[in-house]
């Protein structure tokens, strides 16, 4: 081969290879492209990364419910999220409210995994938003008069409540179907404007905070300023009243498997009470022991029998002997009041089993 062919020939090569290279440079880089991308949507964190705002300081595996546990967490008004944190309080699973909704994050972030894993959750004065564990949208219903607590019935339908700034001309529960068409309502002002209800006023007339679908086919509603439960029945007529006696800002009431319901009281005195319905007779109660628990926004019962709390700034999850199995604090934040504490922090963890 002469001179002239063999630089002819290491020329062409060249040539090949800068551009086999020059494919290969692009495919890396449009890999690299779609990950970001991929990263940026789903909004998601994967196992086990430390976060030092959490702090596990107890936890008796031999005693405790294992498992993970899921709550809209507002401390940082910059980056409202919804975490997923193992028994150790490292995230395993994490969403951020995105940027134009931050502002919706309170009060009431309510947060709830659904069956399918998808995760429900409530932006107070916007709407309900259903996400898939990539962090998509998958389902929506936007309602500027929405507040606390949503719930997903059996039926596919969406339970939620108005109580944040709410009138008497205004609904205060409703249930929609999955295309958004309301269903049912319940109206305060038909049976409770009247003494001694009629002239309540504390960020809105009923600052009604939970409702939830009971095994009967009634609801059962807490309206926070009227401190009582009210139980409804399908046409809205009131069937009892629960607690009036002892109910002091209440939060989150939850039917139990034998009946009774489990409440939180959210003010003095800072107690998780169980009551008998027919009777209204207090079964069992917990003083909140922890200051950082004050307001205690919730009590859920774990299918072992223990009952975790949510509290501001800490988690607690504890026997029926009362025994504290696993403690979760928020760590390293400095609220700016007292006033302002109330409305960042926790609110309303689940526990969901291993």
């Amino acid at each position: 081969m002469g001179g002239g062919q063999f630089e002819v020939l290491s020329r062409a090569l060249w040539t090949i290879g800068g551009a086999v290279m020059w494919n290969k440079l692009i495919c890396f880089l449009a890999m690299i492209i779609v990950l970001l991308l991929t990263c940026m949507e789903s909004k998601t964190v994967f196992a086990g990364r430390v976060d030092s705002s959490f702090k596990v300081e107890i936890h008796n595996p031999s005693k405790a419910y294992e498992g993970t546990t899921v709550f809209g967490d507002n401390h940082d008004l910059d980056s409202p999220r919804i975490v997923e944190l193992n028994m150790n309080g490292e995230i395993i699973w994490e969403y951020a409210i995105p940027w134009h909704l931050r502002s919706y994050t309170n009060p009431g972030f309510d947060v709830e995994v659904l069956p399918s894993n998808n995760v429900l959750f409530v932006l107070p004065g916007n709407g309900i938003y259903e996400i898939d564990r990539q962090g998509k949208i998958v389902w929506s219903h936007l309602d500027q008069k929405v507040s606390h607590d949503a719930d997903r019935l059996p039926n596919g339908n969406t339970i939620y409540v108005f109580g944040n700034g709410d009138k008497k001309k205004d609904a205060q529960v409703k249930e929609v179907n999955s295309d958004g068409k309301i269903v049912w309502s319940w109206y305060a002002n038909e049976e409770f404007n009247k003494p001694p209800y009629e002239e309540k006023n504390n960020q809105g007339w009923t600052h009604t905070n939970a409702v939830t679908r009971m095994g009967n086919g009634n609801t059962l509603i807490s309206p926070r300023n009227f401190n009582c439960l009210v139980e409804v029945d399908s046409k809205g007529k009131v069937v009892r009243i629960i607690g009036e006696d002892y109910l002091d800002h209440q939060h989150d009431p939850e039917v139990l498997t034998n009946g009774n319901i489990l409440v939180a009281n959210h003010q003095q005195p800072h107690e998780i009470l169980e009551i008998e319905p027919q009777t209204e007779k207090i079964v069992w109660r917990h003083p909140i022991p922890k200051r950082g628990a004050w307001p205690v926004r919730d009590a859920d019962q774990l299918p072992n029998g223990n009952i975790l709390i949510t509290g501001t700034t800490v988690l607690i999850e504890i026997t029926p002997k009362k025994d504290v199995v696993w403690l979760l604090k928020l760590k390293n934040v400095n609220f700016r009041s007292r006033r302002e504490k109330p409305a960042r922090g926790f609110y309303k963890a689940q526990r969901i089993g291993q």
